[in-house]
C-alpha cells in the first residue's frame, strides 16, 4: 500500500482551500506520496490539528482573516515542537521578505498557480521524507 502525506490547509476562504486541493491533485509529483488534506478555517483549528500530530506539511494563506498565514507561521514555528514545513501563500511577490520573517520554508503567490504550487509542495514533501528517514 502506498503511504500518504497529510497536508494542513489554512485559509478562511473556502475558494482558496479549493484552489490548493485542485493544484496539488491527488499526488503533486510522481515521486511523492498521495496527499490527504486537513482543512482549517481558523487559527484555533490549525493549533488543534498540529497538537494531534501527523501533519507532514502546512499550507498557510497569508491573506487569511483574522490571523494571516505569516503570523500563524511564525507562531507555530515558535510554539510547535518539530513543526512541519510551511508553504506560505502570499498576496504579492513583494511580500517575499515577510515570508522570510515568518520563517516559512517556501512561498508562492496567489492566485494559486497549479504548476508552481505542486512543485513547491512536492519539494517540501521530499524534504520531509528525507528528514524523517
Amino acid at each position: 500500500m502506498q503511504p500518504t502525506a497529510t497536508v494542513l490547509v489554512y485559509s478562511d476562504d473556502s475558494t482558496t482551500r479549493e484552489q490548493v486541493r485542485l493544484a496539488a491533485g491527488r499526488r503533486p509529483a510522481p515521486d511523492v506520496p498521495q496527499v490527504e488534506f486537513v482543512e482549517c478555517a481558523t487559527p484555533e483549528a490549525v493549533l488543534r490539528e498540529l497538537d494531534k500530530g501527523g501533519i507532514d506539511v502546512c499550507v498557510l494563506d497569508g491573506e487569511a482573516v483574522p490571523m494571516g498565514g505569516m503570523g500563524m507561521c511564525r507562531q507555530i514555528k515558535d510554539e510547535v515542537f518539530d513543526c512541519p514545513p510551511v508553504l506560505l501563500l502570499m498576496g504579492r511577490p513583494q511580500d517575499a521578505w515577510l515570508a522570510t520573517w515568518s520563517r516559512a520554508d517556501a512561498a508562492v503567490t496567489l492566485p494559486v498557480d497549479p504548476v508552481e504550487f505542486a512543485s513547491a509542495l512536492a519539494s517540501l514533501l521530499r524534504r520531509k521524507r528525507l528528514v524523517g528517514a
